[in-house]
This record gives C-alpha cells, structure tokens and sequence, in this order.
C-alpha cells in the first residue's frame, strides 16, 4: 500500500479506526471521515498527523461524501481506495410488530444510501484518472442469513451486498475491484 491513498468513513472508532492504523503501517495515506470529530482528531494525532487527515463527514449527506473525496485529492493529490465502513446497527426490536419506520430510514441511509454516494464519487475519480483502485464495503453475516441481527440491520445489509454486487458489474470493466468484508459481530 506505499504511497496509496485511501479515504475510510466511520473511521474514528472500531473497524475504522483498526484499518486506518492498518492502512498506515503499510504506508498508504488516509482521509479519515466520520460525524465524530473530536475522537477522529484524537484518532488521526495518535496515528500520526503526517499520515492521517481527518475529516468530517456524515454519510447520509451527499455534499459531504463529494467533499470528502474532493478534501483527500486536494490533500493527497489521488484517490486508490475507497472503504466505505459508516454504518450503524438500527433498532434492536426483533420483532416486526414493534418496527420503527423512522429508525429503519436511518439505519438505511447510512448503511445503504451512504456507501452508495461513496461509491458513486469515488468510481468518478477512479475513472476520470484511470486508477485501477480498490472499493471496499464492511458488510455483515445479517447480509447473507437472517436471525442474526435485527430488521434494520439484515435488510440494510442485503441492499448493501446487491449495491455492491451491481456496481461491480458496471466498474468492474474498468479495473475497480470491490471487497465485500462480511464480519461476525464480536463483543470486545
């Protein structure tokens, strides 16, 4: 990954924040993106500042995805990996007869519509420069099986796999490879 660059949202804590380090132990350089500001400060000085570039952006917002992508050019110079990693777990109700219509649009524009607009500003530049770069997004086993997980989450992660499953089709011709991680929800 020497001289990558790479953007992760959700990248102040948890997966995020272990794949930034990740990333820049292998020498890529990062634009780390969440709604959490001061701990993706705090996240970007203990990594080192010279390698991490924090920057705020909510993924339900379709300017802050663009901006993002605009703010690691502008910063970097080019875009090679796109690890779209925002995401929450909804409600909790296992049941459908308790659903929360308002916590489920939530739930899937984040995990959802927001790997959809980072995708979409990603693949523009990676096409527009002729990267052959890598897109991944963090799925979940409530993508593949249902019972795992509640009603949000499982469904969420079922449009994000055929989102990414369709994108791949189209970009795949041009040399973006995709990465679908499915993680087993572990207790720390």
């Amino acid at each position: 990954m020497e001289g990558k660059v790479a953007i992760v949202t959700g990248g102040a804590s948890g997966i995020g924040a272990e794949t930034v380090k990740t990333f820049v132990e292998n020498g890529a350089f990062v634009v780390m993106a969440d709604i959490n500001d001061e701990l993706g400060q705090q996240v970007a000085t203990s990594i080192g500042l010279d390698k991490v570039s924090y920057h705020h952006c909510d993924v339900r917002d379709e300017k802050q995805v663009e901006e993002t992508v605009a703010f690691a050019l502008e910063k970097y110079g080019t875009l090679d990996i796109m690890f779209s990693n925002a995401g929450i777990v909804g409600g909790m109700s296992s049941s459908i007869l308790k659903f929360d219509v308002d916590e489920f649009d939530n739930t899937m524009a984040i995990n959802v519509r927001g790997s959809a607009t980072t995708i979409k500003y990603a693949a523009r530049v990676m096409l527009e420069r002729k990267i052959r770069g890598s897109i991944i997004c963090t799925a979940s086993v409530a993508g593949f099986s249902a019972g795992c997980a509640g009603h949000d989450y499982t469904t969420s992660k079922h449009g994000l796999i055929g989102l990414v499953r369709s994108t791949c089709s189209e970009l795949g011709a041009y040399g973006i490879t995709f990465v679908l991680p499915h993680l087993l929800y572990l207790e720390h």
